[in-house]
């Protein structure tokens, strides 16, 4: 998706130990992702704060923290594995965070399941509302008529569906669109950022300062981090918080490296130096009233 989007120059691969978000000694020397990590991108007109989050059961922990912040996720499905124990515990948790999902079915290139059989294990397995947005017009229109009372009323009043009312719908989980490609072959990509751009809504927030903390790391200098989402107002350097603690920095991460800026609008994923009590599913400012 970086790759394709222009955000990077060059192809990685995690089990090669070059990938552009899994640059921790452990991530390289097993061949995984373990922590969590930032990326920015633009699909369209759509800029993206991509958290990629650990795909293995072992470090499913550091997955559920991260959901908890996420306007919309991308579920990666092996084409040749199909739905595994790990991909319906995954499910089970964006079901309880609400979160709204797109499924990239990789691997499409290997000898495995047909497509088909895929979108059938997929409404089987966790549930139904997978569409297969690469489908023909009047076959993918049905489908997602029947995934809502909204989208059924609407096709069969004009015998079609706006994107608009797609995008509102995907928001509320009713449908869930679903990609094919071969990730390493570049196939299947475009489409996907085609759909986050086209398929998504802004969230909207609250008016008064609001932040969800999700992670607490530390720099290669030993200054503690904590992660956050703002949902709500704006945050700026020197903020104080009701416990007495300051906000001294404002980092925006891209991999391994930041911008330090002064402040931040509503929606924004930042790490901030300064606060020595923060920790991961801590509401700040109006957020602590959720």
């Amino acid at each position: 998706m970086l790759y394709r989007a222009g955000a990077i120059r060059k192809l990685g691969r995690v089990d090669h130990g070059d990938a552009f978000l899994d640059t921790d000694s452990l991530e390289k020397a097993r061949g995984i992702t373990i922590f969590s990590k930032q990326a920015l991108l633009t699909a369209g007109n759509t800029a993206i704060t991509l958290l990629d989050t650990p795909g293995h059961v072992d470090f499913s922990t550091e997955t559920e923290r991260t959901l908890q912040v996420l306007d919309y996720a991308v579920l990666v499905v092996s084409g040749t594995d199909g739905v595994q124990s790990h991909t319906e515990t995954l499910w089970r948790l964006l079901r309880r965070y609400h979160v709204p999902t797109f499924v990239f079915v990789n691997k499409m290139d290997l000898p495995g399941m047909t497509r088909e059989q895929l979108l059938s294990q997929l409404n089987h397995r966790l549930g139904e509302g997978f569409v297969d947005f690469g489908a023909e017009p009047a076959a993918r229109n049905e489908a997602l008529a029947l995934c809502d009372e909204r989208l059924m009323a609407e096709y069969l009043e004009s015998g079609t569906l706006t994107e608009t009312n797609l995008a509102a719908a995907l928001a509320r989980r009713a449908w869930f669109p679903c990609f094919w490609g071969a990730a390493l072959r570049q196939e299947g990509i475009a489409e996907l950022l085609e759909g986050l751009d086209r398929l998504t809504l802004a969230p909207a927030y609250l008016p008064d300062f609001a932040a969800k903390v999700y992670k607490i790391s530390t720099d290669s200098q030993g200054s503690r981090l904590t992660h956050l989402k703002v949902t709500g107002g704006t945050l700026w350097v020197r903020m104080a918080l009701p416990n007495g603690e300051k906000i001294t920095q404002i980092r925006l991460y891209n991999g391994v490296k930041y911008q330090a800026v002064e402040e931040v609008p509503a929606g924004t994923i930042a790490a901030v130096t300064g606060l020595n009590q923060s920790y991961a599913g801590e509401g700040l400012g109006a957020e602590q009233e959720r």
